[in-house]
């Protein structure tokens, strides 16, 4: 029989679960007092999968949850580490269309990215080696707008409730593990894993420095369990850059008030064209006025030439 250890060396984790494969649902089923099928319709509407979206379940076990989600028409790809989990959750939803199984490693998921419309892990962020390269991944290949959800084991903010969850890790937890599951020192995995898990701060935290934006949490059975969710922020669309379409109307402009402004100067030739008539016709003038006068004498046949009168008369 296996446990892993703190360090969640990936190749112990898979193996730990390869074990407990067989009876893993009904073993959460007895350690979480019923609660497990309540925790999975929270996750499941945190969700809120709908019909055409692609959905990756990571951590997903027999595939128990994943079926959850593609209730509704979603196309959900269960993704885990373990074999084993894959190979019975293949023959448990050999008959659904809208599941299928990947073999995957969290911190290297094998997809494109901005691939899903949504991402969500439960119970299992807390067996990955780095949590936080885990979230990156899930960053990376939800789509912008997405969201991500995380079911996880918690703290109980209160502390009355906090000191018995404790003392039933630690004394009630083991026995239940004996008799539900066929490899109960992975269960003691477990309570390790649990307590040693930050508390819902920090975990928000974490899912805001991964990218995601609108993180909230709400606490399930008093803060034992805790619901995280997120959203992949959408890219400011870059702004059409107008102004040089602008710019070149301008000169467009310009040369049409250029065009106006140039009528008046062909206008004002026009008045100096006319203003050479006058001129001609009044120097034309003068000169037939003063022949009448030089002739009229010579008519009368007088001298041209005006008498002067003797000096001193």
């Amino acid at each position: 029989m296996s446990k892993a250890d703190l360090d969640k060396q990936p190749a112990q984790v898979a193996a730990m679960f390869d074990e407990v494969s067989t009876h893993y649902d009904r073993t959460n089923t007895v350690l979480s007092v019923g609660n497990a099928s309540l925790w999975r319709v929270a996750t499941t509407r945190a969700v809120g999968p709908r019909a055409g979206e692609k959905i990756l379940d990571v951590a997903a076990g027999t595939g128990t949850s994943s079926a959850s989600l593609a209730r509704n028409g979603a196309s959900v790809v269960a993704a885990d580490f373990s074999e084993g989990m894959i190979e019975v959750g293949r023959r448990r939803q050999a008959d659904n269309p809208y599941v299928s199984f990947v073999q995957a490693d969290a911190m290297q998921l094998p997809f494109e990215d901005d691939t899903f419309d949504a991402v969500t892990i439960s119970f299992g962020l807390r067996n990955i080696v780095d949590p936080r390269t885990a979230l990156a991944e899930f960053y990376r290949v939800t789509k912008p707008g997405g969201r991500v959800v995380i079911c996880e084991f918690s703290h109980p903010p209160v502390s009355l409730i906090r000191a018995g969850y404790s003392a039933y890790l630690k004394y009630g937890m083991p026995v239940l593990a004996k008799l539900a599951s066929s490899n109960p020192a992975a269960y003691e995995y477990l309570m390790d894993s649990i307590q040693a898990w930050p508390a819902q701060p920090e975990l928000a935290s974490w899912l805001r420095d991964a990218g995601y934006e609108s993180v909230a949490w709400r606490n399930l059975t008093a803060g034992i369990v805790a619901l995280h969710r997120g959203r992949k922020p959408i890219p400011a669309k870059p702004v059409e850059v107008a102004e040089p379409a602008a710019a070149a109307k301008k000169p467009a402009a310009t040369a049409a008030k250029s065009a106006t402004a140039a009528k008046p100067a062909t206008a004002a030739k026009k008045p100096t064209t006319a203003a050479k008539k006058p001129t001609t016709s009044a120097a034309k003038k003068p000169s037939s006025a003063t022949k009448p006068a030089a002739t009229k004498p010579a008519a009368e046949g007088t001298n041209s030439t005006p008498t002067v009168p003797p000096e001193g008369e």
